[in-house]
C-alpha cells in the first residue's frame, strides 16, 4: 500500500517503476540544461575532493598495511612483503567501496543548496507542494551531518561483511556482489529521497520506514543509480537526474500526499 491506502505493484513491477523514475528523472533535466549544469558544480567539487583522497590511499595503502601488521615484523621478507601487498589491495579495495557508497551523501552535504533548488523546480515543475515549517540553515546543516552519519552507520554495517565475503570463492564472485548492489541501492535512495521527504515534514525513522515499506521501487531506482555511478564520472553527469527522478518518486508513490509536520526539532 502506498501512502494513500492505496495497492502499490511490488516485486519485479515495483522493481521496473524504480527504474522508470530515474529515467523521468533524466528527462526533466534533459528539458532543463540549466538546472542539469547546476547540478553538476557540487559534483565536480566532491569528485576532486575523492580523486584526492583515493591517490593518497592508493599512495600510502603498503604503509597502512605495514602499521596494521606489527607482527610481521619478524617474518621472511616474501611472506612479510605478500601480507602486506595483499593487505594494500584490501585497503584500498574498500576505500573504493566506501568512495562509491558515501560519494552521494557527501556531494548532497556541499550541494544542499543547489540540489534543494533542483527538487523544488522539479515540484513546481509538477504543480507544487505544501512545504514543513523552515527551520535554520544552522540546524538544517546539523540534521543532515547527523542523519548521513547514522545512515553510513547502517551502509558500513552490511559492507564490510559483504566485502570480506567477498574473497570467499564462488559465492564472492555470485551472491555478494548481486547483495551488494541491492545495499548499496537502497541506501543511495535513502540519502537522494532525503530532500523531498524532509519537504513534507518527513524525519529520519519516518523516511527509512517508507522506503522499507515499498521497498521495490526503491531498490529497482537505487540499483540503477549505484551501477551508473559505478561508471567513470558516471556520478558527477548523473546526479542531477538522480535528485529530479528521486524527487519524481517520492511525488507520485512514495509519499504523494503526506501531511506535513513541523520540523523544528533536531
Amino acid at each position: 500500500m502506498n501512502s494513500m491506502g492505496q495497492p502499490t505493484r511490488r516485486g519485479i513491477g515495483g522493481f521496473a517503476d524504480g527504474i522508470k523514475y530515474f529515467f523521468q528523472g533524466l528527462g526533466w533535466v534533459a528539458r532543463h540544461p540549466r538546472q542539469w549544469l547546476f547540478g553538476l558544480i557540487p559534483a565536480l567539487i566532491a569528485l576532486a575532493l575523492y580523486i584526492v583522497a583515493l591517490v593518497l590511499l592508493g599512495t600510502y595503502a603498503g604503509d597502512l598495511a605495514a602499521w596494521v601488521t606489527p607482527f610481521a615484523d619478524g617474518w621472511s621478507s616474501g611472506a612479510r612483503d605478500a601480507l602486506r601487498f595483499l593487505l594494500g589491495i584490501v585497503i584500498f579495495g574498500l576505500g573504493l567501496v566506501l568512495a562509491v557508497i558515501t560519494f552521494t551523501a557527501v556531494t548532497l552535504l556541499i550541494g544542499e543548496p543547489f540540489y534543494e533548488k533542483l527538487s523544488e523546480h522539479v515540484e513546481e515543475d509538477m504543480g507544487g507542494v505544501r512545504k514543513a515549517a523552515d527551520i535554520p540553515v544552522w540546524r538544517s546543516i546539523i540534521r543532515s551531518v547527523r542523519d548521513s552519519l547514522i545512515t553510513l552507520g547502517y551502509v558500513l554495517l552490511f559492507t564490510i561483511p559483504l566485502f570480506i565475503l567477498g574473497f570467499v570463492p564462488v559465492i564472492g564472485q555470485t551472491v555478494v556482489p548481486v547483495l551488494g548492489a541491492a545495499v548499496s541501492g537502497f541506501f543511495l535512495t535513502v540519502e537522494l529521497t532525503t530532500l523531498a521527504m524532509e519537504r513534507r515534514g518527513l524525519a529520519r525513522k519516518q523516511r527509512f520506514a517508507i522506503l522499507r515499506g515499498d521497498r521495490s521501487p526503491a531498490l529497482g531506482f537505487g540499483v540503477l543509480v549505484f551501477l551508473i555511478f559505478l561508471i567513470p564520472f558516471g556520478a558527477v553527469f548523473a546526479m542531477p537526474a538522480a535528485v529530479a527522478g528521486a524527487t519524481i518518486m517520492v511525488r507520485t508513490r512514495l509519499a504523494p500526499h503526506h501531511p506535513t509536520q513541523d520540523q523544528t526539532a533536531l
